[in-house]
């Protein structure tokens, strides 16, 4: 991503979608000949440059991922690439998932909020993620649609 890549979609109001876990789990767990693991490593050095230069732009981004690829549970990693690699604020990286990724999808009337009216599916972590956005890697307690479907502890 250049930066007239990340004028127009400023201008245009365009979402980023940076899907950038994926690379990092690829690279760890991937089991990729030497030739494609290095490939890899200079391609996503690249991505993660221009993901960095259109976040510091304020850029909308919202969270997605390719969950498939990878085993399912790990998306909160992807918040974690955001924060600690491209320099976003733990708020910010949440609202990508929530507030951003809802608006994105034309759901805000819906979801994306804790609002009255809205769907308000929950999650429950120890700790502060504003302070340490890793704490959503360990969730205590789900719930969805009113109905609790993980809780552990109190």
């Amino acid at each position: 991503m250049n930066d007239e890549d990340i004028a127009a979609m400023k201008a245009h109001g365009t979402y980023f979608v940076p899907t950038a876990y994926l690379i990092d789990w690829i690279q760890q767990y991937g089991h990729l000949p030497p030739f494609y693991l290095q490939k890899m490593k200079d391609v996503s050095a690249v991505e993660k440059a221009g993901a960095r230069k259109a976040i510091a732009a304020h850029i909308k981004v919202a969270l997605g991922t390719d969950a498939a690829v990878y085993p399912h549970g790990l998306n909160a990693r992807e918040l974690d690439v955001y924060v600690n690699q491209f320099g976003m604020s733990p708020l910010a990286a949440i609202q990508a998932g929530t507030l951003n990724a809802a608006d994105l999808l034309g759901l805000s009337a819906r979801v994306g909020a804790l609002e009255p009216g809205k769907l308000a599916d929950l999650i429950a972590v120890r700790g502060d993620p504003l302070q340490d956005v890793k704490t959503l890697q360990h969730v205590r307690f789900v719930m969805k649609a009113g109905v609790t479907y993980k809780q552990d502890g109190p």
